[in-house]
């Protein structure tokens, strides 16, 4: 076995390919991010060193003047709006009076009593909170101070965040978007399971294949087919003994119906009785028949039906020949309309298919009432459909007409319960829809077979 066979044939774990998909997308996604906020914090950045720079050669500039000279230094200010970035003011202090500043610092010294030669205060002055940084000459004779309103360092920041906020969403979302493709294409595996076990049938009890399977779904999937694998051994039992019984039934039945015959040309005047007990032997064999049937249908799987073209026209010819002695004396009227040359079926499950439905029109139909057969072309699809203008059944019954041994209430006539339900079987192996509906002149009950595919002309 190949190196890659194995690792193929190994369990894969779903919450490591999940968190590296996770963890290697987060890290691409979180190193483009910072490389754009660090791009956009650098123009930001240089923006406001550009500013300091500007106010920093104002001041240089305002400083050359004669600091004994008191005024205001109201060029630096020129040129410049309210929207300046730093906006650092300034002051000359001597003997704790300002000599000189500029047009946006207070008249009163920013910091008095700075005992230092150099450094940072934090004041509040006119109600305003100030950054100043204060400087004195060696001979202490006077004070330079500079300083910058905490207003303007916030301004900064908002500013900063107001040119983040987009990008820094856009990535978040972006993130999602990937995650949410990722977990997709690492979850792909988990609902290909989940589609096959939700597309097995009732009669579909196959293994699910564990190959390919992450870790932590591989408890899940073996529990199932332990499962599936009890239900079938007690299917097939099921279904072994039900053909089994039914098999070995079929001989003392015929065997029965023989001795019964003979006694009844023995005994003359209990012709009554022994008729009842024919009819009797007769519905059991029938019951016996349908559950050989059955048994031999449910096994078979969809794929299992070999379908081939069958000419529709001769089989439903031979179907009412075989059913017209009964149908003459009962003064029943049955009539075939068929439109379509070929459908695609196995051939012994649609005579089987065609013989129940119209049986079952036959026995709980009254004398002297129509049975109708039609095939046609419904939508591009083979139709076909037998209907009678019978007694009829409720909306509610005609839900449960398919169901095994299910008979609808107050009938008279015998029956095992079963003929639909052969006809059920039969048609979802073949992958024919069927429905049942009213029958002819309003009344009455309509089979319809609506077959896969388009029809033959």
């Amino acid at each position: 076995m190949t190196a890659r066979a194995e690792r193929e044939r190994k369990p894969w774990s779903l919450r490591r390919r999940l968190l590296a998909a996770i963890v290697a997308a987060s890290t691409v996604l979180w190193l483009a991010s910072l490389g754009i906020v660090t791009m956009i914090a650098w123009i930001e950045t240089n923006e406001v060193f550009d500013d300091a720079l500007e106010e920093s050669g104002q001041m240089l500039m305002a400083a050359t003047t004669d600091w004994q000279q008191r005024g205001l230094l109201a060029r630096a200010q020129e040129g410049r709006g309210p929207d300046r970035k730093v906006d650092m003011q300034y002051q000359i202090v001597v003997g704790g009076q300002v000599v000189q500043r500029t047009s946006g610092a207070p008249s009163q010294p920013f910091v008095r009593h700075f005992d230092d030669s150099h450094g940072f205060a934090d004041p509040e002055v006119e109600q305003r909170r100030w950054r100043v940084f204060v400087v004195r000459d060696e001979e202490r004779q006077f004070e330079v101070q500079v300083g910058q309103r905490y207003k303007k360092r916030y301004d900064i920041l908002q500013e900063l965040a107001e040119h983040l906020w987009l990008p820094v969403a856009g990535f978040l979302l972006l993130l999602a978007l990937v995650c949410w493709l990722l977990t997709g294409r690492v979850l792909k595996p988990l609902r290909a399971t989940v589609s096959k076990i939700a597309a097995k049938s009732p009669g579909d009890l196959a293994q699910v294949e564990l190959a390919g399977q992450p870790r932590e779904l591989l408890p899940i999937v073996q529990a199932l087919n332990g499962v599936l694998g009890r239900l079938d051994v007690a299917l097939q039992s099921e279904r072994r003994f039900t053909a089994d019984a039914a098999h070995e039934l079929r001989t003392p039945l015929a065997g029965l119906h023989m001795h019964v015959q003979l006694l009844q040309r023995q005994h003359p005047e209990l012709v009554a009785p022994f008729q009842k007990l024919r009819r009797d032997i007769t519905r059991v064999t029938a019951l016996v028949d349908s559950l050989l049937t059955l048994a031999r249908l449910d096994p078979l799987a969809r794929a299992q039906v070999a379908t081939t073209p069958v000419a529709l026209a001769p089989l439903l010819e031979q179907l009412l020949a075989s059913h017209a002695q009964e149908a003459t004396s009962r003064n029943m009227a049955l009539s075939v309309r068929c439109e379509l040359d070929i459908v695609e079926a196995d051939p012994a499950m649609l005579d089987i298919l065609l013989r129940n439905l119209l049986d079952n029109a036959l026995r709980y139909c009254p004398d002297g009432s129509r049975i109708e057969i039609v095939a046609e072309r419904h939508a591009g699809r083979p139709r076909i459909g037998v209907r009678d203008n019978g007694p009829g059944v409720d909306n509610a019954s005609r839900q449960r007409l398919s169901e095994r041994f299910f008979r609808v209430l107050g009938q008279q006539q015998a029956g095992s319960g079963l003929g639909l339900s052969i006809v059920k079987r039969i048609a979802d192996l073949h992958g024919m829809t069927l429905a049942f509906g009213p029958g002819l002149d309003g009344r009455g009950l309509g089979v319809t077979l609506d077959f896969p595919g388009a029809c033959a002309p």
